[in-house]
C-alpha cells in the first residue's frame, strides 16, 4: 500500500503547508510546470518523488525529468505527462498511444483546473490534480491524495491549500 501525493504547476513555489502534505506521504508525483529545481529537490529530501517536465520547465528541468512518465506503482499502470487533455479531448500527440495501450491511471497537470474523470471508453482513470502555485488563473491551490493498495486506486481525497 503507497499514500501518494500528487501535484502540478508549482511554477516555482513551495511552501510549508505543502510540505506538511509531503511529509504524510510514501511518494509524491508532480505532473510538471515545476519552475525552479529547488522545488523538486526539496521534494526529494523528503519523499521518492516521479515526476515530468511541463512547458514552463528549462533545459535542467528536462534533463533531470521525463516529458512522459510511465510505471507501476503496487498493481497499477500509471502514466505521468504534463499536456495530456483529459476524457474525449485527449492531446493529439498522445492520443493513439493512449488509446492503443491505456494505463489504469493517467494523470497531467497544465490546465491549472483541477479533474478525477473515469474514461469509460479506455476504462482508465483521468486526474488532473489543479495547480498549487501562485502563477496561472486559478483561485485555489490544489493537490490530489490517494491510496494505492495492490491493483486499487482508493481514499482519494482533494486537498486544498486557500487562496493563491
Amino acid at each position: 500500500m503507497k499514500k501518494i501525493l500528487l501535484l502540478s504547476d508549482t511554477h516555482s513555489h513551495l511552501d510549508d503547508a505543502i510540505l506538511k502534505y509531503v511529509n504524510l506521504a510514501d511518494e509524491v508525483w508532480h505532473a510538471g510546470d515545476i519552475g525552479n529545481l529547488l522545488v523538486t529537490d526539496t521534494l526529494q529530501k523528503h519523499k521518492p518523488l516521479r515526476a515530468v517536465f511541463g512547458n514552463i520547465d528549462d533545459a535542467k528541468a528536462r534533463l533531470e525529468f521525463p516529458l512522459h512518465n510511465r510505471f507501476m506503482c503496487e498493481g497499477v499502470d500509471v502514466w505521468i505527462t504534463h499536456i495530456g487533455g483529459y476524457p474525449g479531448k485527449y492531446n493529439p500527440n498522445i492520443r493513439e498511444e493512449l488509446q492503443q495501450n491505456p494505463p489504469k491511471l493517467f494523470i497531467c497537470g497544465h490546465s491549472h483546473i483541477l479533474k478525477v474523470q473515469f474514461d469509460k471508453k479506455l476504462n482508465l482513470l483521468h486526474m488532473n490534480p489543479g495547480a498549487c502555485g501562485k502563477s496561472g488563473f486559478h483561485t485555489v491551490k490544489t493537490m490530489l491524495r490517494f491510496v494505492i493498495d495492490g491493483d486499487k486506486i482508493k481514499d482519494l481525497e482533494i486537498i486544498e491549500l486557500g487562496s493563491k
